[in-house]
């Protein structure tokens, strides 16, 4: 099984507002980026599309580590918050509907399909990954403003 290092962040400006999301994935010396941007989003949905988005580029089942700096994807999946929400019809223990379902379904899916494993990372502490793709995730926001403008 292959080992890949997938590195992801989400931004908003406002939340809600536009946002974006910046991945890149590793592989031995191969790295690919991947952002793209979105008009009224937040930044939960964004940290998730990201890990969802590289997850889905990988062409057959993988042993990943991915890294982010948002505690709700990381918490999300290690505490078992998002199974546990889904065994319980999206209902959180504080018996409020949960958020993203859409997106957290899709995760669950993929985690089936890989091996990952999650790792947190404190965000603008200088991890040159984390970094890499907060700028993309920021880029992304940018190109969706200008379009908005234009």
């Amino acid at each position: 099984m292959k080992t890949v290092n997938i590195y992801t962040d989400g931004a908003c400006s406002g939340n809600p507002g536009p946002g974006g999301y910046g991945a890149i994935l590793v592989y031995h010396e191969h790295e690919r980026e991947l952002s793209e941007g979105f008009a009224e989003t937040t930044n939960n949905r964004m940290e998730l599309l990201g890990a969802i988005k590289a997850l889905e580029l990988l062409k057959e089942p993988c042993r990943v580590l991915l890294t982010s700096d948002s505690k709700y994807l990381v918490d999300g999946i290690n505490l078992g918050w998002a199974k546990k929400w889904k065994s319980n019809n999206w209902v959180k223990s504080d018996k409020k509907k949960a958020q993203n379902i859409d997106l957290w379904e899709q995760l669950l899916a993929l985690n089936e399909h890989h091996d990952v494993t999650y790792v947190w990372v404190k965000g603008h502490a200088g991890h040159p990954y984390n970094e890499r793709c907060d700028r993309l995730a920021v880029e992304a926001i940018e190109r969706i403003k200008n379009e908005a403008d234009a």
